[in-house]
C-alpha cells in the first residue's frame, strides 16, 4: 500500500512539473516530448494553417482606381422608323411601310485604364466603335476630350489618347503568375454610376471558343461585370492590373450568373505597342478559313479543314482549296484552328511558311508567302 501512494504521488508530481515547464520554456517541452516520443502539437494539429487574407482591399483599390476612367462615346446612328400607309386600297398588301431615314445621337458607356503618363488609355474596340465625340471622365473629377490611336477588333482592344498633367497610370507590367482561385477585383463605370469596384476570384484561365473575338485568351473571373465596366481594369489584391474587362456571359446566356471575361494584361500590352508604332496590329495572315473535326476523320490525330479560301489570298495563290486538312506548319503538327490562327498571327507578313496536309486523302505539301490580316469586317 505505501508502494502504491508513493507512485501515484509521483506520477502526479511528475505531470505538475512537466505543465510548469510548458508554460515557462515551450521548447523545452517539445524536447521532452520527442525524448519520451511522444508526438509533438505540430504532427497533432496537422501543417501550419497559411495566414487570413486582408480583411480590406482599400490599399489595393487606392493605387488602381486614380488610373480608371469612365468614357462616354457619342455616335450618330441612321435609321428609318415604320409608319401606317394612308391609301386604303395599299393597306390590303401592308399597313405599315419605311419612313424618311433620320438620325439620332447614341451614347455608350464604358470604362478605360490609363496606362502611361502621357495619356494613353486602353479600353475595348466595341466601346468607342463608330464613336465620333469620345470624352473621358478621370477619378479626380477632370473631364477631357480623346482621340482614337487605333482599333484592334481581333482581341476588342483600342488604345485612346488624352492631353493633361500629373495624369494617374496603371503600369502594364506583368505580375506573378495568375493563378485559380486568385482574388481579383473589378473597377469601372456600370451603367453610368460611376466608379466602382467589385470583387471575387480567377475562375479558370485561357478561356477561349466564346465567339467574342477572332483571338480569344481570356480570364474568367466571377468579380460582378456589367455594362460599362467593359475596357475597365482587373486587378489583384496588390493593385496590380492583370485584365482589361471585356464581356460577361449574360450576354449571350442570359441566366448566367458570375461569369465575367477579361483580356490578359500581356495581349494587353502587345495590342498597345502594335498600335502606337504601327497605327495597328500587324499579324500573319494564310488568308483561309478552317475548323476542327475533319483531320481525325482522315487518319490524323490532329490538323484542321480548310472551309473557305479568301479570293487572292496567300492561301489561293497557292493551290489551297476548301476540304484540305492541314496538319503541320514548318514541320510542327497543326493542333487546332485556334493554334494555327495564333501561330499565323504570330508570324511577320511576308515570311515563308510551309504546310503540309490531307487532301481526299492523299498527302500534299505547298508553300506560301504571308500577307497581312486585313481588319475585320466592320471595324
Amino acid at each position: 500500500m505505501p508502494i502504491a501512494r508513493f507512485l501515484l504521488q509521483a506520477a502526479v508530481a511528475g505531470l505538475a512539473l512537466a505543465f510548469l515547464v510548458s508554460q515557462l520554456t515551450p521548447g523545452a517541452a517539445a524536447g521532452l516530448r520527442r525524448w519520451a516520443g511522444l508526438p509533438t502539437p505540430a504532427a497533432v494539429t496537422g501543417p501550419a494553417m497559411p495566414p487570413p487574407g486582408p480583411a480590406s482591399y482599400a490599399d489595393a483599390v487606392s493605387r488602381a482606381a486614380p488610373a480608371v476612367v469612365n468614357i462616354y462615346a457619342d455616335k450618330i446612328v441612321t435609321e428609318r422608323s415604320l409608319r401606317l400607309v394612308p391609301d386604303p386600297l395599299m393597306q390590303r398588301y401592308s399597313t405599315l411601310t419605311l419612313g424618311p431615314p433620320r438620325q439620332r445621337l447614341e451614347r455608350s458607356l464604358g470604362s478605360g485604364v490609363l496606362v502611361s503618363g502621357d495619356g494613353y488609355v486602353l479600353t475595348n474596340h466595341h466601346v468607342i466603335a463608330g464613336a465620333g465625340d469620345i470624352r473621358i471622365v478621370l477619378q479626380d473629377g477632370r473631364v477631357t476630350q480623346a482621340r482614337v490611336v487605333g482599333s484592334d477588333g481581333d482581341t476588342d482592344l483600342a488604345v485612346l489618347k488624352i492631353e493633361g498633367e500629373h495624369l494617374p497610370a496603371l503600369p502594364l507590367d506583368t505580375p506573378g503568375p495568375l493563378r485559380v482561385g486568385d482574388v481579383v477585383l473589378a473597377i469601372g463605370n456600370p451603367f453610368g454610376l460611376g466608379q466602382t469596384v467589385t470583387q471575387g476570384i480567377v475562375s479558370a484561365l485561357g478561356r477561349n471558343q466564346l465567339h467574342i473575338a477572332t483571338y480569344e485568351d481570356f480570364i474568367q473571373t466571377d468579380a460582378a461585370i456589367n455594362r460599362g465596366n467593359s475596357g475597365g481594369a482587373l486587378v489583384n489584391a496588390r493593385g496590380e492590373l492583370v485584365g482589361i474587362n471585356t464581356a460577361v456571359f449574360t450576354q449571350r446566356v442570359p441566366d448566367a450568373n458570375g461569369i465575367g471575361f477579361a483580356i490578359p494584361v500581356s495581349t494587353a500590352r502587345m495590342v498597345l505597342d502594335h498600335i502606337v508604332r504601327e497605327g495597328g496590329v500587324v499579324r500573319g495572315w494564310l488568308g483561309a478559313e478552317y475548323f476542327d473535326g475533319s483531320g481525325r476523320v482522315a487518319g490524323s490525330a490532329h490538323g484542321v479543314t480548310i472551309s473557305a479560301v479568301h479570293p487572292g489570298s496567300p492561301a489561293e495563290l497557292a493551290g489551297l482549296r476548301p476540304g484540305d486538312v492541314l496538319t503541320e506548319l514548318d514541320g510542327s503538327a497543326i493542333a487546332d484552328p485556334l493554334e494555327l490562327r495564333r501561330r499565323e498571327a504570330d508570324l511577320a507578313p511576308g515570311t515563308r511558311v510551309a504546310l503540309a496536309g490531307m487532301r481526299a486523302g492523299i498527302p500534299f505539301r505547298a508553300e506560301l508567302t504571308l500577307a497581312r490580316r486585313p481588319p475585320p469586317a466592320g471595324a
